[in-house]
């Protein structure tokens, strides 16, 4: 997904210099070694890990990827800023302040999502926060993660009034982060072309987070893509044994006990907003301006990027 010419970055893993001689009575523990590199996680529950539970917390696809990163983890500093929940605007307003602190050899950048659940969802401001932290990341030197989103209403398999209007502001918010991605000479990753809805197992039982397993796919993508652009890494991230799916009864389970409270957390700002959405998209169906309404929302994500510094 990045065209053109690639831009030098920094080797994710430093080179390892060979044997030198040590001057008399220097012992070797006391001779440094190479500095671990830092590896900075931002974005919001899909990098905080949910979906991938250990004892403690969650785990998720930065983890599994932080470790595959180097031949030994110790080679590895990782640090997961993500939080779920999290909006373009806290990318900005509290992640990166934290990312650039560190001063991380590499970044994963990967929000929007939650933006597209939004009823006051507005592209163009997406596309100024993701902007601004890749350019500010970028400007450090930080070799950058990016990856498209797939579609939230096709997950939860929505009915279509509800799903196409979210479709909608999925595919801007994907034009954003490929254009984006080019821009800064990013490791992207296709993420939305994952079999999510075919592979019911890689989804965990809220149908809206990968399982451990569609975790791991993800780490195992970006690993297969840093390789393919020369950086040296260890092993690739290995599986842990999948255990089967979430069945009927248990997406059944999940709604009853905890998907209902999730819809109505949100209900104050998603749930009227899809309403009107739904209302629109039903009109602009019986007037045969369906194709109109995907014209509009394209026409101002290219507005968007063409409104960036």
């Amino acid at each position: 997904m990045n065209p053109g010419r690639r831009a030098a970055v920094r080797e994710p893993v430093p080179h390892r210099p060979g044997p030198v001689a040590l001057p008399r009575g220097t012992s070797p523990a006391a001779v440094p070694g190479p500095a671990p590199l830092r590896f900075a996680a931002l974005g919001d529950s899909l990098t905080e890990g949910v979906g991938d539970p250990v004892p403690g917390g969650w785990r998720g696809w930065a983890a599994l990827l932080a470790d595959a990163l180097a031949e030994h983890p110790a080679g590895v500093e990782f640090h997961n800023l993500a939080r779920s929940g999290a909006l373009s605007h806290d990318l900005t307003g509290a992640q990166l302040p934290a990312a650039l602190a560190l001063r991380p050899q590499l970044a994963a950048v990967v929000v929007g999502g939650n933006d597209t659940l939004r009823t006051g969802f507005d592209i163009r401001h997406t596309a100024r926060e993701l902007d601004t932290a890749l350019s500010a990341l970028a400007g450090e030197g930080t070799l950058l993660l990016t990856a498209c989103l797939p579609d939230p209403g096709s997950l939860l398999r929505l009915p279509g009034p509800l799903a196409r209007p979210l479709a909608r502001r999925m595919r801007a918010v994907n034009t954003v982060v490929h254009a984006l991605s080019a821009r800064h000479r990013t490791v992207h990753l296709h993420l939305a072309g994952l079999p999510w809805t075919a592979e019911r197992g890689l989804l965990s039982v809220d149908r809206l987070h990968p399982s451990a397993t569609g975790h791991h796919l993800i780490a195992v993508g970006f690993h297969a893509r840093l390789a393919e652009a020369g950086h040296r890494l260890g092993p690739a991230p290995a599986a842990a044994p999948a255990g089967a799916g979430p069945g009927r009864a248990a997406d059944l389970w999940w709604m009853a006990t905890r998907g209902t409270s999730w819809v109505a957390e949100r209900s104050t700002d998603l749930l009227p907003g899809l309403v009107a959405l739904a209302v629109a998209e039903a009109r602009g169906r019986l007037r045969g301006a369906t194709t109109r309404l995907d014209e509009q929302m394209a026409g101002a994500a290219s507005a968007a990027l063409a409104g960036l510094p």
